[in-house]
């Protein structure tokens, strides 16, 4: 009996090269990105900062 499905092991392996490939890529492209200085701060990180400070300047007035 034939089963429906890529269930054959040769294909499995091809699509999880496959997906090592682009995320191989994906990181090559990213590096180069940062290295022309295209580089840019993930927004949670600039979100942080700025309740840091906020609450810096709150506790700064509330505490003195």
């Amino acid at each position: 009996m034939t089963t429906s499905g890529s269930s054959d092991p040769s294909e499995r392996g091809a699509a999880r090269q496959n997906w090592v490939e682009r995320r191989r890529e994906k990181i090559r492209s990213e590096i180069e990105r940062n290295r022309r200085g295209e580089y840019t701060v993930p927004t949670w990180v600039l979100a942080v900062a700025l309740a840091l400070i906020v609450g810096g300047w709150l506790a700064l007035i509330f505490l003195s």
